[in-house]
């Protein structure tokens, strides 16, 4: 680093220290990073470390949620990999009012930090992508599917009663954050477009995202999301209990 004409570190927007705010950006407050085992405070001290080391050459990237083929988080893919899966079949869904989804492909991140990395920019700029809502997320996905089952939408409670968590992990239904959460999923990405940030539609993602579930196994075990029996077995007790 020392010797390093530019460097860039890859970030996180979880190093903020609040996710309420919609539209906030690159000046909001971060963590401090007083916990060694908390994801957002490893990266705060990770890029006070990178600044005191390579000064005024340095490029922080803080992407959101990463997308695209070959993405083993399951946060994204679940969607489109579990449609397809249903085909006919019932999916479980929450509450898409006031949720939004924000994501970024991988292949625009990585392609925006190797040039930007050529140019030597440096700075500190949120890489993530347009908004979205979750209704027209799972609209899209569903669709490129194929998908010709009922969507069971279900209330956050009712979820949270049935053991099922938000956002990440097992018995998880990705891309849903607790609304208080929203903005995690809001932020503003004009210093990213200012910058030169290109970005794919999220229906050319989606798709090849799929094509990616398809080859990897659309009923594989997941680190996100429900196990098919799961979710079946949820939507039973929602049948038994009306």
């Amino acid at each position: 680093a020392p010797v390093a004409s530019h460097w860039t570190f890859v970030s996180t927007v979880s190093v903020y220290a609040h996710h309420d705010a919609p539209g906030a950006n690159e000046t909001a407050e971060l963590l401090e990073p007083v916990d060694p085992e908390d994801y957002g405070q490893q990266k705060v001290a990770a890029e006070r470390a990178s600044s005191a080391a390579v000064g005024d050459r340095l490029l922080i990237a803080r992407p959101g949620l990463i997308a695209g083929p070959g993405d083993d988080s399951d946060r994204f893919g679940y969607w489109v990999g579990r449609f397809a899966l249903a085909g006919d079949g019932p999916v479980l869904c929450p509450v898409s009012t006031e949720r939004d989804v924000q994501v970024i492909d991988v292949r625009d991140l990585a392609e925006w930090i190797i040039r930007r990395g050529r140019d030597r920019l440096v700075g500190t700029i949120d890489a993530v992508g347009d908004r979205h809502s979750l209704a027209d997320v799972l609209n899209t996905a569903a669709d490129l599917a194929g998908f010709t089952g009922e969507r069971v939408v279900l209330a956050d409670a009712w979820l949270s009663d049935h053991g099922v968590e938000h956002w990440s992990g097992p018995r998880s239904l990705p891309l849903w954050l607790p609304v208080a959460a929203s903005a995690l999923m809001q932020r503003d990405n004009s210093a990213f477009l200012a910058a030169h940030g290109a970005l794919r539609s999220l229906e050319s993602t989606l798709a090849d995202t799929l094509a990616d579930e398809r080859q990897r196994g659309l009923d594989r075990d997941r680190k996100a999301g429900l196990a098919r029996v799961d979710e079946l077995a949820l939507i039973g007790q929602l049948a038994a209990a009306t």
